[in-house]
Protein backbone atom coordinates (compact mmCIF):
# COMPACT_ATOMS: atom_id res chain seq x y z
CA UNK A 1 0.00 0.00 0.00
CA UNK A 2 1.07 3.57 -0.62
CA UNK A 3 1.65 4.36 3.05
CA UNK A 4 4.28 1.65 3.31
CA UNK A 5 6.46 3.28 0.65
CA UNK A 6 5.64 6.90 1.52
CA UNK A 7 7.63 9.45 3.46
CA UNK A 8 5.12 11.45 5.53
CA UNK A 9 6.00 15.07 6.30
CA UNK A 10 4.39 16.40 9.49
CA UNK A 11 3.27 20.03 9.47
CA UNK A 12 2.40 21.99 12.59
CA UNK A 13 0.19 24.53 10.78
CA UNK A 14 0.60 27.40 13.28
CA UNK A 15 4.34 27.40 12.61
CA UNK A 16 4.63 26.52 8.94
CA UNK A 17 3.69 29.55 6.82
CA UNK A 18 1.54 32.65 7.36
CA UNK A 19 -0.48 34.23 4.56
CA UNK A 20 -2.90 36.35 6.59
CA UNK A 21 -0.27 38.47 8.35
CA UNK A 22 -1.29 37.70 11.94
CA UNK A 23 1.91 35.82 12.79
CA UNK A 24 0.18 32.42 12.86
CA UNK A 25 0.53 29.89 10.08
CA UNK A 26 -2.58 29.13 8.06
CA UNK A 27 -3.89 27.01 5.19
CA UNK A 28 -3.27 29.61 2.49
CA UNK A 29 0.30 29.98 3.70
CA UNK A 30 0.77 26.23 3.60
CA UNK A 31 -0.76 26.05 0.14
CA UNK A 32 1.72 28.68 -1.09
CA UNK A 33 4.60 26.51 0.18
CA UNK A 34 3.53 23.21 -1.39
CA UNK A 35 6.23 23.71 -4.00
CA UNK A 36 8.82 23.14 -1.28
CA UNK A 37 7.29 19.79 -0.38
CA UNK A 38 7.14 18.72 -4.02
CA UNK A 39 10.74 19.83 -4.61
CA UNK A 40 11.85 18.02 -1.46
CA UNK A 41 10.07 14.81 -2.46
CA UNK A 42 7.53 14.29 0.32
CA UNK A 43 4.79 11.81 -0.54
CA UNK A 44 2.22 12.88 2.03
CA UNK A 45 1.63 15.55 4.66
CA UNK A 46 0.05 15.17 8.07
CA UNK A 47 -1.50 18.34 9.44
CA UNK A 48 -1.79 18.83 13.19
CA UNK A 49 -5.35 19.89 14.15
CA UNK A 50 -6.99 22.69 12.18
CA UNK A 51 -10.56 22.25 13.50
CA UNK A 52 -12.57 24.88 15.37
CA UNK A 53 -11.13 25.10 18.85
CA UNK A 54 -10.78 27.42 21.85
CA UNK A 55 -7.06 26.47 21.65
CA UNK A 56 -6.61 25.48 25.29
CA UNK A 57 -4.35 22.74 23.89
CA UNK A 58 -3.68 24.39 20.53
CA UNK A 59 -6.30 22.49 18.56
CA UNK A 60 -6.31 19.19 20.41
CA UNK A 61 -9.42 20.50 22.18
CA UNK A 62 -11.91 20.25 19.32
CA UNK A 63 -15.15 22.26 19.36
CA UNK A 64 -16.28 21.17 15.87
CA UNK A 65 -14.75 18.21 14.05
CA UNK A 66 -16.29 19.18 10.71
CA UNK A 67 -15.16 22.79 10.35
CA UNK A 68 -11.92 24.76 10.12
CA UNK A 69 -10.92 27.24 12.80
CA UNK A 70 -10.94 30.79 11.39
CA UNK A 71 -7.34 31.14 12.60
CA UNK A 72 -6.35 28.78 9.76
CA UNK A 73 -8.99 29.65 7.16
CA UNK A 74 -12.21 27.90 6.21
CA UNK A 75 -13.45 24.81 4.40
CA UNK A 76 -12.98 26.48 1.02
CA UNK A 77 -9.32 27.15 1.87
CA UNK A 78 -8.92 23.54 2.94
CA UNK A 79 -10.52 22.23 -0.27
CA UNK A 80 -8.17 24.41 -2.32
CA UNK A 81 -5.17 23.13 -0.36
CA UNK A 82 -6.27 19.53 -0.82
CA UNK A 83 -6.78 19.99 -4.57
CA UNK A 84 -3.37 21.63 -5.01
CA UNK A 85 -1.63 18.97 -2.94
CA UNK A 86 -3.24 16.20 -4.99
CA UNK A 87 -2.24 17.98 -8.19
CA UNK A 88 1.36 17.71 -6.96
CA UNK A 89 0.90 14.00 -6.04
CA UNK A 90 1.02 14.80 -2.32
CA UNK A 91 -1.50 13.02 -0.11
CA UNK A 92 -3.06 14.75 2.90
CA UNK A 93 -3.64 13.29 6.36
CA UNK A 94 -5.64 15.07 9.05
CA UNK A 95 -5.11 14.80 12.78
CA UNK A 96 -8.20 13.11 14.28
CA UNK A 97 -8.74 13.51 18.03
CA UNK A 98 -11.03 10.63 19.11
CA UNK A 99 -10.36 10.45 22.86
CA UNK A 100 -11.74 13.83 23.91
CA UNK A 101 -13.43 17.01 22.73
CA UNK A 102 -13.31 20.59 23.94
CA UNK A 103 -15.57 21.48 26.84
CA UNK A 104 -16.98 24.01 24.34
CA UNK A 105 -18.10 21.29 21.93
CA UNK A 106 -21.93 21.24 21.60
CA UNK A 107 -21.92 17.58 22.63
CA UNK A 108 -20.34 18.35 26.00
CA UNK A 109 -22.35 21.51 26.53
CA UNK A 110 -25.51 19.42 26.16
CA UNK A 111 -24.04 16.56 28.21
CA UNK A 112 -23.46 18.72 31.29
CA UNK A 113 -26.89 20.39 31.28
CA UNK A 114 -28.37 17.65 33.48
CA UNK A 115 -28.02 14.00 34.39
CA UNK A 116 -31.00 13.30 32.12
CA UNK A 117 -29.43 14.94 29.05
CA UNK A 118 -29.67 12.87 25.87
CA UNK A 119 -25.87 13.15 25.54
CA UNK A 120 -25.03 12.60 29.22
CA UNK A 121 -23.58 9.17 28.45
CA UNK A 122 -21.43 10.58 25.63
CA UNK A 123 -18.81 11.45 28.28
CA UNK A 124 -17.50 9.62 31.32
CA UNK A 125 -19.45 10.97 34.31
CA UNK A 126 -19.12 9.39 37.76
CA UNK A 127 -20.68 9.86 41.18
CA UNK A 128 -18.66 10.98 44.15
CA UNK A 129 -18.23 13.82 46.57
CA UNK A 130 -16.59 17.19 45.87
CA UNK A 131 -13.70 16.17 48.11
CA UNK A 132 -12.92 12.78 46.52
CA UNK A 133 -12.54 12.02 42.76
CA UNK A 134 -13.71 8.63 41.47
CA UNK A 135 -10.14 7.31 41.23
CA UNK A 136 -6.55 8.42 41.76
CA UNK A 137 -5.58 9.15 38.16
CA UNK A 138 -3.56 12.36 37.73
CA UNK A 139 -4.11 14.30 34.50
CA UNK A 140 -1.42 14.96 31.92
CA UNK A 141 0.31 18.38 31.94
CA UNK A 142 0.50 18.36 35.76
CA UNK A 143 -3.01 19.69 36.19
CA UNK A 144 -4.02 17.72 39.27
CA UNK A 145 -6.64 14.94 39.18
CA UNK A 146 -7.94 13.61 35.87
CA UNK A 147 -11.41 14.54 37.10
CA UNK A 148 -13.35 17.79 37.43
CA UNK A 149 -16.35 18.24 39.73
CA UNK A 150 -19.44 19.71 38.08
CA UNK A 151 -21.37 21.70 40.66
CA UNK A 152 -24.59 21.89 38.67
CA UNK A 153 -25.08 18.14 38.28
CA UNK A 154 -22.97 16.99 41.24
CA UNK A 155 -20.86 14.48 39.34
CA UNK A 156 -17.27 14.23 38.15
CA UNK A 157 -16.21 14.04 34.49
CA UNK A 158 -13.00 12.39 33.30
CA UNK A 159 -10.36 14.32 31.37
CA UNK A 160 -7.12 12.54 30.59
CA UNK A 161 -5.56 15.88 29.71
CA UNK A 162 -6.78 19.38 30.58
CA UNK A 163 -10.13 19.99 32.31
CA UNK A 164 -11.13 21.70 29.04
CA UNK A 165 -10.71 18.32 27.27
CA UNK A 166 -13.41 15.94 28.58
CA UNK A 167 -12.99 12.30 27.53
CA UNK A 168 -15.59 10.82 25.20
CA UNK A 169 -17.31 7.59 26.23
CA UNK A 170 -16.70 5.10 23.43
CA UNK A 171 -18.86 2.55 25.26
CA UNK A 172 -21.83 4.59 24.01
CA UNK A 173 -22.84 3.43 20.47
CA UNK A 174 -24.00 6.93 19.51
CA UNK A 175 -20.48 8.26 20.16
CA UNK A 176 -18.99 5.54 17.97
CA UNK A 177 -21.33 6.37 15.10
CA UNK A 178 -20.81 10.12 15.47
CA UNK A 179 -17.03 9.75 15.35
CA UNK A 180 -17.26 7.38 12.39
CA UNK A 181 -19.29 10.06 10.64
CA UNK A 182 -16.49 12.57 11.25
CA UNK A 183 -14.13 10.29 9.32
CA UNK A 184 -16.69 9.91 6.54
CA UNK A 185 -17.11 13.70 6.32
CA UNK A 186 -13.43 14.26 5.59
CA UNK A 187 -12.95 11.22 3.35
CA UNK A 188 -15.91 12.38 1.26
CA UNK A 189 -13.97 15.63 0.71
CA UNK A 190 -10.99 13.61 -0.53
CA UNK A 191 -8.77 13.34 2.54
CA UNK A 192 -6.34 10.42 2.20
CA UNK A 193 -6.13 9.37 5.82
CA UNK A 194 -5.68 10.30 9.43
CA UNK A 195 -3.26 10.45 12.30
CA UNK A 196 -5.32 9.36 15.33
CA UNK A 197 -4.33 11.17 18.51
CA UNK A 198 -3.80 8.88 21.56
CA UNK A 199 -6.16 6.40 19.93
CA UNK A 200 -5.27 3.64 22.40
CA UNK A 201 -7.14 5.60 25.08
CA UNK A 202 -10.61 5.41 23.48
CA UNK A 203 -11.32 2.07 25.15
CA UNK A 204 -11.22 2.12 28.95
CA UNK A 205 -11.88 -0.49 31.58
CA UNK A 206 -15.35 0.52 32.82
CA UNK A 207 -14.19 -0.07 36.39
CA UNK A 208 -11.66 2.80 36.08
CA UNK A 209 -9.63 1.20 38.86
CA UNK A 210 -7.02 3.01 40.93
CA UNK A 211 -3.36 2.85 39.96
CA UNK A 212 -1.01 1.54 42.67
CA UNK A 213 0.37 4.69 44.26
CA UNK A 214 3.98 3.60 43.78
CA UNK A 215 3.51 3.29 40.00
CA UNK A 216 2.54 6.92 39.43
CA UNK A 217 5.41 9.07 38.21
CA UNK A 218 3.73 11.90 36.32
CA UNK A 219 0.30 11.47 34.78
CA UNK A 220 -1.59 8.19 34.68
CA UNK A 221 -0.47 7.87 31.05
CA UNK A 222 3.06 7.12 32.28
CA UNK A 223 2.02 3.83 33.92
CA UNK A 224 2.93 1.09 31.43
CA UNK A 225 0.03 -1.22 30.66
CA UNK A 226 -2.64 0.73 32.54
CA UNK A 227 -4.31 1.84 29.31
CA UNK A 228 -3.59 -1.23 27.21
CA UNK A 229 -7.27 -2.21 27.38
CA UNK A 230 -8.43 -5.18 25.30
CA UNK A 231 -11.75 -3.54 24.44
CA UNK A 232 -9.98 -0.92 22.34
CA UNK A 233 -9.23 -3.47 19.63
CA UNK A 234 -12.90 -4.01 18.75
CA UNK A 235 -13.29 -0.23 18.44
CA UNK A 236 -10.29 -0.06 16.11
CA UNK A 237 -11.70 -2.82 13.93
CA UNK A 238 -14.88 -0.77 13.61
CA UNK A 239 -12.86 2.29 12.60
CA UNK A 240 -10.93 0.24 10.04
CA UNK A 241 -14.19 -0.92 8.47
CA UNK A 242 -15.16 2.71 7.96
CA UNK A 243 -11.83 3.44 6.24
CA UNK A 244 -12.25 0.39 4.03
CA UNK A 245 -15.71 1.53 2.88
CA UNK A 246 -14.04 3.86 0.41
CA UNK A 247 -12.78 3.29 -3.12
CA UNK A 248 -10.08 0.59 -3.12
CA UNK A 249 -8.44 2.47 -5.97
CA UNK A 250 -7.94 5.34 -3.48
CA UNK A 251 -7.26 3.45 -0.23
CA UNK A 252 -7.43 5.47 2.97
CA UNK A 253 -5.23 4.89 5.98
CA UNK A 254 -4.87 5.63 9.66
CA UNK A 255 -1.69 5.88 11.69
CA UNK A 256 -2.33 5.75 15.41
CA UNK A 257 -0.53 7.44 18.24
CA UNK A 258 -0.29 4.45 20.58
CA UNK A 259 1.82 6.03 23.28
CA UNK A 260 2.59 2.91 25.30
CA UNK A 261 6.39 3.36 25.19
CA UNK A 262 7.21 -0.25 24.26
CA UNK A 263 7.13 -1.84 20.79
CA UNK A 264 5.76 -5.10 22.15
CA UNK A 265 2.69 -3.25 23.45
CA UNK A 266 2.23 -1.21 20.27
CA UNK A 267 2.41 -3.96 17.63
CA UNK A 268 -0.94 -5.61 18.58
CA UNK A 269 -2.78 -2.41 17.62
CA UNK A 270 -2.22 -3.31 13.98
CA UNK A 271 -4.32 -6.42 14.60
CA UNK A 272 -4.50 -8.99 11.81
CA UNK A 273 -4.31 -6.17 9.26
CA UNK A 274 -7.78 -5.19 10.46
CA UNK A 275 -7.05 -2.42 12.98
CA UNK A 276 -4.63 0.49 12.47
CA UNK A 277 -2.70 0.56 9.21
CA UNK A 278 0.33 1.96 11.05
CA UNK A 279 1.11 2.67 14.69
CA UNK A 280 3.63 5.20 15.93
CA UNK A 281 6.46 3.70 17.96
CA UNK A 282 8.24 6.23 20.15
CA UNK A 283 10.62 3.84 21.89
CA UNK A 284 13.37 4.95 19.47
CA UNK A 285 13.32 8.44 21.00
CA UNK A 286 15.10 7.09 24.08
CA UNK A 287 17.85 5.11 22.32
CA UNK A 288 21.38 6.45 23.02
CA UNK A 289 23.39 7.64 20.03
CA UNK A 290 25.57 4.51 19.97
CA UNK A 291 26.01 1.90 17.25
CA UNK A 292 25.40 -1.02 19.60
CA UNK A 293 22.28 0.49 21.08
CA UNK A 294 20.82 1.18 17.66
CA UNK A 295 21.70 -2.29 16.40
CA UNK A 296 19.82 -3.75 19.36
CA UNK A 297 16.89 -1.41 18.74
CA UNK A 298 16.58 -2.30 15.05
CA UNK A 299 16.83 -6.02 15.81
CA UNK A 300 14.12 -5.64 18.43
CA UNK A 301 11.76 -3.90 16.01
CA UNK A 302 12.39 -6.49 13.31
CA UNK A 303 11.73 -9.36 15.73
CA UNK A 304 8.56 -7.92 17.28
CA UNK A 305 7.03 -6.53 14.10
CA UNK A 306 7.86 -9.50 11.90
CA UNK A 307 5.94 -9.09 8.63
CA UNK A 308 4.05 -6.08 10.01
CA UNK A 309 5.16 -2.65 8.85
CA UNK A 310 6.97 -0.42 11.41
CA UNK A 311 7.04 3.36 11.68
CA UNK A 312 10.04 5.50 12.56
CA UNK A 313 9.74 8.81 14.40
CA UNK A 314 12.75 10.81 15.58
CA UNK A 315 10.91 14.06 16.46
CA UNK A 316 7.50 15.71 16.30
CA UNK A 317 5.43 18.55 17.77
CA UNK A 318 5.58 16.92 21.22
CA UNK A 319 9.28 16.00 21.34
CA UNK A 320 12.60 17.85 21.07
CA UNK A 321 14.03 18.13 17.60
CA UNK A 322 16.58 15.51 16.61
CA UNK A 323 19.55 17.87 16.61
CA UNK A 324 18.62 19.22 20.04
CA UNK A 325 18.12 15.73 21.44
CA UNK A 326 21.50 14.62 20.06
CA UNK A 327 23.45 17.47 21.65
CA UNK A 328 23.31 20.12 18.91
CA UNK A 329 25.63 18.37 16.46
CA UNK A 330 24.71 18.84 12.80
CA UNK A 331 26.87 15.84 11.89
CA UNK A 332 24.73 13.66 14.13
CA UNK A 333 21.56 15.25 12.78
CA UNK A 334 22.65 14.42 9.24
CA UNK A 335 23.44 10.83 10.13
CA UNK A 336 20.16 10.47 12.01
CA UNK A 337 18.26 11.86 9.02
CA UNK A 338 19.78 9.27 6.72
CA UNK A 339 19.04 6.57 9.31
CA UNK A 340 15.39 7.65 9.61
CA UNK A 341 14.87 7.58 5.85
CA UNK A 342 16.52 4.22 5.14
CA UNK A 343 15.19 1.87 7.83
CA UNK A 344 12.46 -0.65 6.99
CA UNK A 345 9.19 1.08 7.68
CA UNK A 346 7.38 4.37 7.12
CA UNK A 347 9.35 7.44 8.22
CA UNK A 348 7.56 10.50 9.60
CA UNK A 349 9.66 13.61 8.99
CA UNK A 350 8.78 16.62 11.14
CA UNK A 351 8.83 19.92 9.25
CA UNK A 352 12.17 21.66 9.80
CA UNK A 353 14.20 18.49 10.32
CA UNK A 354 15.27 18.75 6.69
CA UNK A 355 16.81 22.11 7.68
CA UNK A 356 18.64 20.77 10.71
CA UNK A 357 16.70 23.09 13.01
CA UNK A 358 17.17 23.06 16.77
CA UNK A 359 14.54 23.86 19.36
CA UNK A 360 13.99 27.56 19.93
CA UNK A 361 14.80 29.15 23.26
CA UNK A 362 11.46 30.43 24.49
CA UNK A 363 11.66 32.92 27.36
CA UNK A 364 9.25 32.44 30.22
CA UNK A 365 7.05 35.36 29.18
CA UNK A 366 6.47 33.76 25.75
CA UNK A 367 5.73 30.20 26.89
CA UNK A 368 2.17 29.34 25.86
CA UNK A 369 1.91 25.55 25.71
CA UNK A 370 0.51 23.76 28.81
CA UNK A 371 2.91 20.87 28.19
CA UNK A 372 6.02 23.03 27.71
CA UNK A 373 6.54 21.97 24.08
CA UNK A 374 7.02 25.43 22.56
CA UNK A 375 10.68 24.99 21.59
CA UNK A 376 10.07 22.29 18.99
CA UNK A 377 7.10 24.22 17.58
CA UNK A 378 9.07 27.30 16.55
CA UNK A 379 8.27 28.79 13.10
CA UNK A 380 9.90 27.61 9.89
CA UNK A 381 12.30 30.22 8.41
CA UNK A 382 11.74 30.43 4.66
CA UNK A 383 14.14 33.19 3.64
CA UNK A 384 17.41 34.66 4.85
CA UNK A 385 15.78 38.10 5.18
CA UNK A 386 15.12 39.48 8.68
CA UNK A 387 11.44 38.51 8.45
CA UNK A 388 12.36 35.01 7.16
CA UNK A 389 9.40 34.97 4.79
CA UNK A 390 6.74 35.76 7.40
CA UNK A 391 4.62 38.91 6.90
CA UNK A 392 4.44 39.52 10.68
CA UNK A 393 6.36 38.52 13.79
CA UNK A 394 5.44 34.88 14.41
CA UNK A 395 3.65 33.62 17.49
CA UNK A 396 6.82 31.95 18.86
CA UNK A 397 10.51 32.95 18.69
CA UNK A 398 12.70 31.75 15.82
CA UNK A 399 14.90 28.69 16.20
CA UNK A 400 18.67 29.34 16.33
CA UNK A 401 20.34 30.69 13.16
CA UNK A 402 17.11 31.28 11.23
CA UNK A 403 18.84 33.02 8.33
CA UNK A 404 21.50 30.39 7.74
CA UNK A 405 18.96 27.62 8.44
CA UNK A 406 16.31 29.04 6.12
CA UNK A 407 14.95 27.14 3.15
CA UNK A 408 16.31 29.80 0.80
CA UNK A 409 19.86 29.66 2.14
CA UNK A 410 19.99 25.89 2.14
CA UNK A 411 18.50 25.46 -1.30
CA UNK A 412 21.35 27.64 -2.55
CA UNK A 413 23.96 25.49 -0.78
CA UNK A 414 24.63 22.15 -2.51
CA UNK A 415 26.23 20.78 0.68
CA UNK A 416 23.37 21.67 3.03
CA UNK A 417 21.41 19.19 5.09
CA UNK A 418 18.35 20.21 3.04
CA UNK A 419 20.04 19.08 -0.16
CA UNK A 420 21.08 15.87 1.58
CA UNK A 421 17.49 15.20 2.60
CA UNK A 422 16.27 15.79 -0.95
CA UNK A 423 18.92 13.44 -2.34
CA UNK A 424 18.00 10.67 0.12
CA UNK A 425 14.30 11.01 -0.69
CA UNK A 426 15.06 10.81 -4.41
CA UNK A 427 17.20 7.72 -3.88
CA UNK A 428 14.52 6.13 -1.71
CA UNK A 429 11.92 6.72 -4.42
CA UNK A 430 14.00 5.06 -7.13
CA UNK A 431 15.16 2.14 -4.97
CA UNK A 432 12.67 -0.67 -4.26
CA UNK A 433 15.10 -1.95 -1.63
CA UNK A 434 14.99 1.29 0.37
CA UNK A 435 11.27 1.94 -0.02
CA UNK A 436 9.88 -1.54 0.63
CA UNK A 437 12.68 -4.07 0.94
CA UNK A 438 13.77 -6.34 3.76
CA UNK A 439 16.42 -5.32 6.30
CA UNK A 440 19.38 -7.43 7.38
CA UNK A 441 21.87 -6.26 10.02
CA UNK A 442 25.50 -6.73 8.94
CA UNK A 443 28.20 -8.13 11.21
CA UNK A 444 31.33 -7.12 9.30
CA UNK A 445 31.28 -3.37 9.92
CA UNK A 446 34.11 -1.67 11.84
CA UNK A 447 33.72 -1.02 15.55
CA UNK A 448 31.35 1.85 16.23
CA UNK A 449 29.61 1.49 12.85
CA UNK A 450 26.01 0.41 12.36
CA UNK A 451 25.53 -1.36 9.03
CA UNK A 452 22.50 -2.95 7.45
CA UNK A 453 21.44 -4.13 4.02
CA UNK A 454 18.09 -3.46 2.37
CA UNK A 455 17.09 -5.66 -0.54
CA UNK A 456 14.20 -6.20 -2.91
CA UNK A 457 14.80 -8.52 -5.84
CA UNK A 458 17.91 -7.44 -7.69
CA UNK A 459 18.12 -4.13 -5.85
CA UNK A 460 20.51 -4.13 -2.87
CA UNK A 461 21.58 -1.15 -0.79
CA UNK A 462 23.76 -0.92 2.28
CA UNK A 463 23.67 1.80 4.90
CA UNK A 464 26.70 2.61 7.06
CA UNK A 465 26.39 4.93 10.06
CA UNK A 466 29.55 5.84 11.92
CA UNK A 467 28.78 6.47 15.60
CA UNK A 468 32.45 6.43 16.59
CA UNK A 469 35.01 9.21 16.94
CA UNK A 470 37.36 8.07 14.17
CA UNK A 471 36.95 7.93 10.37
CA UNK A 472 36.22 4.51 8.87
CA UNK A 473 37.05 3.04 5.48
CA UNK A 474 34.15 2.12 3.26
CA UNK A 475 33.88 -1.50 2.03
CA UNK A 476 35.42 -2.25 -1.35
CA UNK A 477 33.09 -3.31 -4.11
CA UNK A 478 30.41 -0.81 -3.12
CA UNK A 479 29.64 2.61 -4.59
CA UNK A 480 28.42 5.51 -2.45
CA UNK A 481 25.07 6.82 -3.66
CA UNK A 482 24.39 9.33 -0.87
CA UNK A 483 26.58 10.36 2.04
CA UNK A 484 26.24 12.84 4.86
CA UNK A 485 29.86 13.88 4.36
CA UNK A 486 32.64 13.50 1.75
CA UNK A 487 32.97 9.75 1.45
CA UNK A 488 35.82 9.62 -1.05
CA UNK A 489 38.24 8.17 1.48
CA UNK A 490 35.88 7.01 4.16
CA UNK A 491 33.27 8.15 6.63
CA UNK A 492 34.21 10.64 9.33
CA UNK A 493 32.65 10.43 12.78
CA UNK A 494 28.88 10.97 13.02
CA UNK A 495 28.40 10.39 9.31
CA UNK A 496 26.52 7.91 7.17
CA UNK A 497 26.27 6.65 3.62
CA UNK A 498 24.04 4.56 1.38
CA UNK A 499 25.98 2.15 -0.80
CA UNK A 500 25.12 -0.02 -3.80
CA UNK A 501 27.11 -2.85 -5.39
CA UNK A 502 29.68 -1.66 -7.88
Amino acid sequence: MWWQEAVVYQIYPRSFADASGDGVGDLDGLRARLEHLQWLGADAVWLSPIYRSPMADFGYDVADYCDIDPLFGDLAAFDALLADAHARDIRVLLDWVPNHTSDQHPWFIESRVSRESARRNWYRWRDGTPERPPNNWPAAFGGGPAWTWDEATEQWYLHTFLPQQPDLNWDEPAVVEAMHDVLRFWMARGVDGFRADVVHLIGKDPALVDIPAGDIVGSHLDVVGTHDYHGTHALLRGIRRVLDEYDPAHPRMMVGEVNLTETRLIAPYLGDDDELNLAFDFESLTVPWEAGAWRTRIAQVEEIMGARWPTWVFSNHDQPRTRTRLGGSEARARAALLLLLTLRGTPFLYAGEELGLEDAHVPAERVVDPGGRDGCRAPIPWTADPDHGWPADPWLPWPPEPGARSVQAQRDDPDSILQLCRAVLALRRESPALSRGTLFLLDDAPEGVLAYERSDGEDRRRVWVNFGSDPVALPEGWVVDVATADAAAGLPADAAAVLRPR
